[in-house]
């Protein structure tokens, strides 16, 4: 009853804060009993900015909306793995979990790393790690829950790098990855994706309009082989140049927009051992995240989101 009363005299104070100045602390949304506020949103947006710059190209507005959906979904995950999971305490992977994502963003050192976060006024290094935690924790609910649903069938995979010529085309790619909206006409959704693209590109697009879980660094998924892509996925790029982007994609329970960012000759490694455990594991996490954006769609709709 006491914790009840407390929240409530914190959001009525801080709203009311909001209406008397514009550089106040202000409560923006709350999920369930937990609130988010101006500053966590911009805090949110400066890590966003980190992990993709190209989002400093769009106006506040966006950046911050982008942002302020980053925290509501971060929300709804961590309370799901609070059902599961022990997040308050210690657990040894995370050190390695932080070191790979740093590394990845092109930083050599975690001390470099954390300079930068402090620089960039966005969250300190424990903060992050946090962060890391629940997805981590996420991607173990999908794992247990939806590993056994997870089909790939070996003999087409080892069929498709016997076919192989000795040198393939291999990718860098970005991925808009969409569901059609209940509410509102396929076409027009398309048409406001292409849209997005024209005025403001792709990489940016991807963060407004991808349910990938690449949308956090503008849709880039990396260098892809052309053997690990269904033909259907090929054909489509065989039609565009590095900087273009294909039609619309439409896979089993959703619609993706693929960008080659960049192209390259690679000869085939001898071990088909190596080459057949990576298609494997591509195909399995492209699976996985369909998975978890429908689980994610589902508890959603159980969370009580209230912006202010």
């Amino acid at each position: 009853m006491y914790k009840k009363i407390i929240i409530l005299s914190v959001i009525l104070f801080l709203f009311l804060t909001k209406a008397y100045s514009e550089k106040s602390i202000y409560i923006d949304v709350s999920v369930n009993d937990e609130i988010i506020t101006n500053l966590d949103i911009e805090k949110e947006s400066q890590y966003l900015k980190m992990l993709n710059p190209q989002l400093k190209e769009l106006d506040k507005k966006k950046i911050y909306k982008i942002a302020k959906n980053s925290l509501i979904n971060e929300i709804i995950k961590k309370n799901e793995v609070k059902k599961y999971f022990q997040i308050d305490r210690e657990i040894d992977i995370i050190d390695k979990i932080y070191k790979d994502f740093f590394k990845n963003l092109g930083f050599s050192n975690e001390n470099e790393f954390n300079n930068s976060l402090l620089k960039n006024k966005t969250y300190s290094d424990l903060d992050l790690k946090e962060k890391l935690k629940i997805d981590f924790f996420w991607n173990r609910i999908i794992l247990d829950k939806f590993n056994d649903l997870v089909k790939i069938d070996k003999n087409i995979l080892i069929q498709k790098i016997k076919n192989t010529d000795e040198n393939k085309n291999e990718y860098f790619l970005s991925e808009i990855l969409f569901y059609k909206d209940k509410n509102s006409n396929l076409d027009q959704q398309i048409n406001n994706i292409k849209q997005s693209i024209n005025n403001v590109g792709f990489n940016n697009t991807a963060s407004i309009y991808s349910r990938s879980e690449t949308a956090n660094v503008g849709g880039k998924i990396g260098w892809i082989s052309e053997k690990s892509l269904s033909q259907k996925i090929v054909n489509e790029l065989d039609k565009i140049k590095i900087g273009e982007y294909t039609n619309v994609i439409k896979l089993r329970n959703n619609f993706l927009i693929l960008k080659i960012e960049d192209k390259k000759k690679t000869k085939i490694e001898t071990n088909y051992e190596v080459v057949l455990n990576k298609m494997i594991d591509y195909e399995k996490n492209k699976q996985l995240n369909q998975y978890s954006n429908i689980y994610f769609n589902k508890i959603k709709i159980n969370n009580s989101i209230n912006e202010f």
